[in-house]
């Protein structure tokens, strides 16, 4: 029995070799199969797991930003209160002195130039501080993933210490930044709204009008052009008063600083050539469209109420509503209170919601938030 088998498979001994590698690879690559699969569904979990840690670490990013933003505007109007006191002058309008037009044309400059810098400002305040935060949080979120790797703590992106310091940089558009805004503002308000008499009758197109030249002339920047509306092409004209400009001795003594000092001019540095990037005009120049156009509206509720008591005195038709300057400017006055003023205020808000901000923050955030050499900080 035993040699008819022996023999058996003697006779089919390649055959039997043969079946053996069929078996032995069919197994073999089930195995190698089966260890890929799983290789690819840890590394698709791991993925997802990491985007997941990274979206919720954006997320808590943007929440900070928009407090940051809304926490720093009660500022932004007390220094602009302090600097461009119309109240003042208010005050000593109604004691009835013997200089009542003089100080009717320095309220009308004021008020103008108050409004139209808060607007500014604001605006500002929210595109930079997305810059800013997201800069810093794309580094944080670097300094987790290396932390979570095990890595030493002297390959930290930006220390506390520097961030700290980095994000105190917001300061000079509040200051200086602030200051030289106002001085611009104010000069374009003289050259535009100065020659309007304050009996001087106005509709609301021609007030808009007005707005839109001192636009024009204060974000225009020297070498700018003008597009077919007359109004400047681009925002690079503000761009002076978001950070303190460069300067060469700093420049050429940068390898002498300590890497704290280098690595914040990096930062500085990083954030400099992002407000100056076509990205950030465009969307600063969209925030500042829908500011202007919602401070148009709120102007024009005055309008339609002068409107409705023409209309209530039974003229016929639709009247052109004007409004002379002298009533016009206690409205513009006043609108620092809703552009400036604490939560919940609609401007910010609107701002905060809108969509280019909002891609424009996760542009930023993604470019230095890579798991490889960050942007900026070689």
């Amino acid at each position: 029995m035993l040699g008819a088998v022996w023999d058996f498979i003697k006779r089919h001994k390649k055959k039997f070799i043969f079946a053996g590698v069929v078996v032995g690879g069919a197994v073999f690559l089930g195995k190698y199969a089966e260890t890929k699969l799983r290789e690819l569904q840890e590394k698709e979990m791991a993925e997802q797991l990491e985007n997941a840690r990274k979206k919720h670490h954006f997320d808590n990013n943007q929440r900070t930003c928009n407090m940051t933003v809304l926490s720093m505007i009660p500022s932004l109007r007390e220094t602009l209160m302090q600097r461009i006191n119309t109240e003042e002058l208010v005050a000593k309008l109604k004691s009835k002195p013997p200089n009542k037009v003089e100080l009717w044309e320095d309220l009308k400059i004021d008020s103008f130039t108050r409004v139209l810098v808060a607007l500014y400002g604001t605006c500002i305040l929210v595109v930079l501080l997305r810059v800013q935060l997201n800069i810093i949080g794309g580094y944080m979120y670097l300094d987790s993933l290396l932390n979570l790797n095990g890595a030493s703590k002297e390959v930290v992106q930006a220390p506390r210490e520097i961030q700290e310091r980095y994000l105190a940089s917001i300061q000079y558009l509040l200051g200086d930044g602030l200051t030289l805004l106002i001085r611009d503002t104010r000069q374009a308000v003289q050259e535009v709204i100065g020659s309007l008499s304050l009996r001087q009758e106005l509709s609301l197109e021609d007030l808009h009008q007005a707005v839109w030249k001192v636009r024009r002339e204060v974000e225009r920047a020297p070498e700018d052009g003008l597009d077919i509306t007359g109004r400047s092409a681009s925002t690079t004209g503000l761009t002076k008063y978001m950070l303190p400009e460069e300067e060469e001795e700093k420049l050429d003594q940068a390898s002498s600083l300590s890497q704290d000092d280098q690595v914040l001019q990096k930062l500085l540095s990083e954030t400099r050539d992002m407000i100056e990037s076509v990205d950030f005009q465009t969307v600063l120049s969209t925030c500042l469209e829908a500011s202007f156009t919602r401070l148009c509206d709120e102007v024009g509720v005055f309008f339609s109420a002068e409107g409705n008591a023409v209309a209530a005195d039974g003229d016929l038709g639709v009247p052109k509503v004007t409004l002379p300057m002298a009533k016009v400017i206690p409205v513009m006055n006043g609108q620092i209170h809703q552009i400036c003023s604490d939560s919940p205020n609609k401007y910010v808000q609107e701002l905060l919601l809108m969509e280019c901000v909002k891609d424009f923050a996760a542009n930023v955030y993604e470019a230095f938030s890579q798991a490889q050499e960050p942007p900026g900080l070689t």
